[in-house]
């Protein structure tokens, strides 16, 4: 993958972008605001800080509707986050973690200084924020816990000095969304402030499920928020946070979008899609009926349209926060204190084949605590060395458990017919108890073992048990060397020590009874149809690193800052939660059909840390006198012992270190006051991504591996892009701002919204790759600066693009049935809302 296809397909926009800026030069009469962030750990301004960064501010993520990760990616440029059926993804510049329970992100999440490193987390609403700071990038030396691809820092609003407070409605028409924030804020005593946030949303969803006839995802989320601050004396201040929230899912946005003939030697399978052999298949034998499957007929619904076929499915998260954050002053020095309490627990149903028959689902439930405390020393500015210095502990356990369901005899039944017509390919041949068991002139089928290998995995459970401890312990500085009025040197270190307990068990149960099936033929079965054996797996990992960083900046002008900075980063290892096999080559069952290869599994369980370093070289510049700003980042990431999560092609997922992978590109970022009444805001991000070694990676349905290992297919990725990976993405902003009256103010604002084009599935299948777009969101307002009330009108997808945020192959159409096909998470349709506030002071 060139740039230069990228630059050619921008050449229009930057003209015309470039022709509004220069017939908008003589209007401009603005002076922008200034945008304080605290990216560096200290308030500096958006245009001083060496870095990569995009700010959010709460006023505009209310206004625009983002109420979570999923919906702040659209306005952040290289900045990805997507819902899976089983996990959640979040990449910054192509890198993430994938789907594991057993990872920590890659893009570190931080809310008012604690760090939330699991995935869950990110899919929690969002309350009452100040802003949102994305940090593209490497940032281990003050963000640390495992930022390697950049940081997510949330800063919650405070109490203050005035009573206010907020009242605010929206609902939607489409999607029956229904959204009530309320916030109170003021003082309580002479040195005490509060701030009370409460949001209550609810929404029917925009997918339609034929099987149970009704819309999805219904979602119920509530969450509440108690803020105190307390100026204890002159020089203390301490600010307590309690926060409560439940976000509740019913069904998810998945469908089957594609779904082929199956080329199966199977004459029962052969030439027809998963939906039909699903929807009704029989096998006779003389007068005797063998196998009989008759599944709701949503099956055949097997194509995008926003309608999808399911049983029924949820995720059901109920989550908890307690955040101590104590500034003392010691003259100029500043010394903070962080305190941080989390914890959540997550139960979900998974309606993994995505269809309306009842072939499996999977269970899950996870339970996470944590607790943190951070110390950090902040020196003045302005003398010839500055610095800021901290110590950092945190202790964290999870508690994983998932289960593979087989609840009707939907797919047992298909496996009877496949072992039948396979010659008893799909279990064991040599003979077993045949009573009771179908027969033919009194014979019975089953007699070889041909013809039952389904019969060993009815009411079938696979009781996985994953249990992580971790203790972190690191100390870190970044020291600015003030070398003259314009020039500064900044050197960060931070060294981390890790010590990291993992365990995982697999087994195979009888769902009815909970009781340990015996050993047998169903391991073969399992191994065979599922690529999954048990096992009883421990580990213990400690280890430390040291991460280095080096910054240059200096003020080229009054109006441009120059910067370049030089870092190394680590990401933890630790264990696999969701492999279905230990990674031991070992021989399943040597009690096997003579004339088969012997079943080889090779799962994965321990990983080791991954490896970043990166350059990055930007400018920060101010223009027309103030009325506008350009900021610019070039960077090359070169990551070693990169982590990923792979889809085994089965129903598992194998962590492993894939190899090496680079990522570079150019970010830019500005806005502009284009005349008194109307703003301009846009970003830009080019990205080029490659694998330069991963040779154990995934191969598509129907691809030729370029490696069998064991018995295993895997393809080359060496010279391929990843998942997520645009050539550009980027968006623009206008906004207009009137009075038509004393009283009255007007306000209208368009985000165009685009990306180019790429791949939606992790195995880089060319036919999920989702086609470039645009997407505009509209937002008109009329609001009594006076009385403190607004009335809005929010359009989200004006134009009504159909898109796919994640893609995968259906799980067991191909492995089983010889019928290549894909799901896939679709985004939401054009949207209409109506939104009321009221602000009082």
């Amino acid at each position: 993958m060139t740039l230069k296809r990228t630059i050619s397909d921008f050449r229009l926009s930057a003209l015309a972008a470039g022709l509004l800026l220069c017939s908008a030069h003589s209007q401009a009469a603005g002076v922008l605001e200034e945008v304080i962030v605290t990216a560096t750990l200290r308030a500096e301004s958006l245009q001083d800080v060496p870095v990569s960064v995009n700010a959010v501010s709460g006023d505009k993520m209310m206004e625009a509707g983002i109420s979570k990760v999923e919906d702040l990616q659209a306005y952040v440029p290289n900045l990805t986050m997507s819902e899976t059926g089983i996990g959640t993804n979040i990449y910054i510049r192509g890198i993430g973690s994938g789907i594991n329970p057993g990872f920590e992100q890659s893009v570190g999440m931080y809310f008012d200084g604690v760090s939330y490193g699991r995935a869950q987390l990110t899919r929690a609403p969002f309350l009452d924020l100040a802003r949102v700071e994305v940090l593209r990038g490497p940032q281990n030396i003050l963000f640390g816990k495992n930022s390697i691809a950049g940081a997510l820092s949330l800063i919650s609003a405070r109490p203050g000095q005035e009573f206010e407070g907020l009242a605010s409605a929206t609902y939607e028409v489409e999607t029956n969304e229904r959204v009530i924030d309320l916030v109170l804020s003021g003082p309580m005593t002479d040195t005490i402030g509060g701030r009370l946030a409460i949001r209550k949303r609810e929404i029917d969803g925009h997918m339609e499920n034929l099987t149970l006839n009704r819309d999805e995802p219904q979602r119920d989320e509530q969450t509440i928020r108690a803020m105190f601050e307390w100026d204890a004396t002159a020089n203390l201040t301490a600010a307590l946070k309690l926060e409560v929230g439940q976000f509740d899912v019913n069904g998810r946005q998945i469908e089957i979008i594609n779904d082929n003939p199956s080329n199966s030697s199977t004459s029962a399978f052969t030439g027809r899609t998963y939906g039909e052999i699903l929807d009704f298949t029989t096998i006779d034998v003389g007068p005797v009926n063998l196998v009989t499957v008759d599944a709701d007929s949503s099956v055949l619904n097997n194509y995008q349209d926003f309608k999808r076929s399911s049983n029924g499915d949820y995720s059901y998260n109920d989550t908890h926060n307690v955040t101590l954050n104590v500034d003392y002053a010691w003259g100029e020095h500043t010394f903070t204190f962080i305190t941080g309490i989390l914890g959540y627990e997550t139960s979900e149903l998974c309606d993994c084949d995505f269809t309306g028959a009842s072939v499996f689902s999977v269970a899950a439930e996870e339970e996470y605590s944590q607790f943190s405390q951070e110390i950090r020393w902040v020196s003045p500015v302005g003398e010839t060395f500055d610095f800021i210095a901290g110590a950092f502990y945190q202790q964290s356990s999870l508690d994983f458990f998932d289960s593979i369901r087989v609840e009707s005899d939907i797919l047992p039944q298909l496996l009877n017919a496949a072992d039948i017509q396979e010659g008893g390919a799909r279990g064991e041949r040599p003979p077993f108890d045949t009573q009771g068991g179908p027969t033919i002139n009194g014979v019975p089928v089953v007699a070889g073992g041909v013809g039952d290998a389904g019969d060993e995995i009815l009411n079938l459970g696979t009781p996985r048990n994953f249990k992580s401890d971790t203790m972190l312990l690191s100390g870190f500085v970044q020291a600015t060397w003030n070398m003259s009025d314009l020039t500064r040197a900044t050197l960060g270190l931070r060294y981390s020590y890790e010590e990291k307990e993992g365990a995982r068990s697999l087994n195979f149960s009888d769902i009815t009874t909970g009781e340990i099936r015996p050993e047998g033929e169903i391991d073969t079965v399992v191994a065979k149809n599922f690529s999954a054996e048990r096992h009883d797996l421990k580990g213990k990992r400690t280890g430390g690193n040291l991460a280095p960083s080096l910054n240059i900046q200096h003020d080229w002008s009054d109006d441009v800052m120059l910067y370049a900075t030089a870092s190394l980063g680590y990401k933890s290892g630790g264990y696999d939660a969701r492999s279905n096999a230990s990674p031991e080559a070992n021989v399943i069952r040597p009690l096997q059909n003579p004339d088969s290869a012997p079943i080889i599994l090779v799962g994965s369980f321990e990983y080791d840390e991954e490896q970043a370093t990166s350059l990055e070289a930007g400018a920060k510049t101010t223009l027309l006198d103030g009325a506008a700003e350009l900021n610019v980042a070039a960077f090359y990431t070169q990551y070693d012992d990169l982590q990923v999560s792979i889809f085994d092609g089965t129903l598992g997922f194998n962590v492993g270190n894939a190899g090496a992978a680079k990522t570079m590109g150019i970010e830019l970022d500005g806005r502009m006051a284009l005349t008194e009444n109307l703003m301009m805001t846009g970003a830009l991000a080019i990205l080029d991504f490659e694998f330069t070694d991963f040779a154990n990676g995934q191969c598509y349905q129907g691809q030729t591996p370029d490696y069998i290992v064991d018995g295993n297919p895997y393809c080359d990725y060496k010279g391929k892009t990843n998942q997520y990976v645009a050539d550009y993405s980027g968006n623009m902003t206008f906004v207009y701002t009137t009075m038509v009256s004393k009283d009255l103010e007007f306000r209208g604002g368009a985000d165009f919204v685009f990306t180019g084009a790429f791949n939606s599935s992790q195995n880089l299948d060319p036919s999920q790759e989702q086609d470039a777009y645009v997407k505009t969101n509209l937002r008109f307002s009329l609001s009594d600066v006076t009385a403190g009330w607004e009335a809005a009108l929010l359009v989200k997808n004006a134009t009504d693009e159909t898109t796919i945020s994640y893609s995968n192959d259906t799980p067991l159409a191909n492995s089983i049935f010889g019928a290549p096909g894909h799901y896939g998470f679709i985004d939401a349709p054009r949207t209409v809302a109506l939104q009321a506030t009221y602000r009082w002071y």
